[in-house]
């Protein structure tokens, strides 16, 4: 009997000298994971996203004007002119007593219809020009960048109002001009891009193993040298806003009293001490349209520098 008392006191002893154990540790669920990793992506891309939304916002005006802004651009309550931002008029209203929010969502399809064609111009010309002039080289390559050349020296605000002013008024026409202001853009990095790609192993392989130039042009060259020009014209979109909405401030896009952007800014202007917020709020929205895409562009090309 003393035996197993003996015998208990010590494993007693021993069970008291024993460091305490451990609980097992806490294994975070795969959602909360996710959502951890969903949070800290946000956090660190923060202002891509926001710039992303801004576009998608500014293309649903475009798209669905009625969704945004149901009211009629064109008809106003002359009781009701002149009266300050509020809950009834977001953006106020303007000197016949149209709503000025109204007429920024609507006036978005027009704005934003004539960049795309300016962007889509200037991205397919000058990325054909380009494309030829470094893949062919020589005597073409010259002459096709020094027409480059001649058209980067001239600034593309004065080349655009040239040539609006010979072709005539009209937003499509407003739309080629600075279409054609913006080609030597694209016309340069593409070229860049061919040069590089030109010298690849894959292409010269391609040439020695008897593949059709136009092939290897097709398949190699300009799948592998697009990429670049593309995030090129998500910057130029921004740039093309506000050259379309200068035109059109200026008088050359669409005939009053269809909104238009940079017209709205216009017309806002002979009440700027009174009615501030006639231009004020519609050049916001420029403002924020070219930031965006200006960010977004640049978070591209990061991307594809990596």
């Amino acid at each position: 009997m003393s035996d197993i008392l003996t015998r208990e006191l010590i494993e007693e002893a021993e069970g008291f000298g024993a460091p305490p154990t451990e609980p097992p540790p806490v294994v975070a669920s795969e959602s909360d994971s996710r959502g951890r990793r969903a949070v800290t992506w946000l956090r660190r891309n923060l202002v891509p996203v926001a710039s992303a939304a801004v576009l998608l916002v500014a293309v649903g005006f475009a798209v669905a004007p009625s969704v945004f802004a149901s009211g009629d651009p064109l008809v106003g309550v002359p009781a009701q002119k002149l009266q300050a931002p509020s809950a009834a008029h977001w953006f106020g209203t303007d000197n016949i007593g149209r709503d000025v929010y109204t007429r920024v969502v609507h006036g978005a399809g027009l704005s934003l219809t004539a960049t795309l064609l300016a962007v889509g111009i200037a991205l397919v010309v000058g990325s054909l020009i380009g494309l030829l002039s470094g893949a062919v080289g020589g005597a073409l390559d010259a002459v096709l960048m020094r027409v480059v050349d001649v058209l980067l020296s001239i600034p593309a605000l004065l080349l655009s109002l040239a040539l609006v002013t010979a072709l005539g008024f009209g937003t499509v026409n407003v739309a080629i001009a600075v279409g054609v202001s913006l080609i030597a853009n694209f016309a340069r990095v593409m070229r860049s891009e061919v040069l590089r790609v030109r010298r690849s192993l894959y292409v010269e392989a391609a040439f020695a193993s008897g593949v059709r130039w136009h092939t290897v042009l097709r398949r190699h060259v300009l799948r592998n040298s697009y990429a670049p020009v593309v995030a090129l014209a998500a910057v130029e979109f921004g740039m093309a806003v506000l050259a379309v909405s200068s035109l059109s401030f200026l008088g050359f896009g669409a005939v009053p009293p269809t909104p238009e952007w940079g017209s709205l800014i216009s017309e806002g202007r002979n009440y700027l001490a009174t009615a501030w917020w006639m231009t004020t709020l519609p050049g916001l929205v420029i403002v924020a349209v070219v930031l965006s895409a200006h960010r977004l562009g640049h978070a591209l090309e990061q991307r594809e520098a990596r």
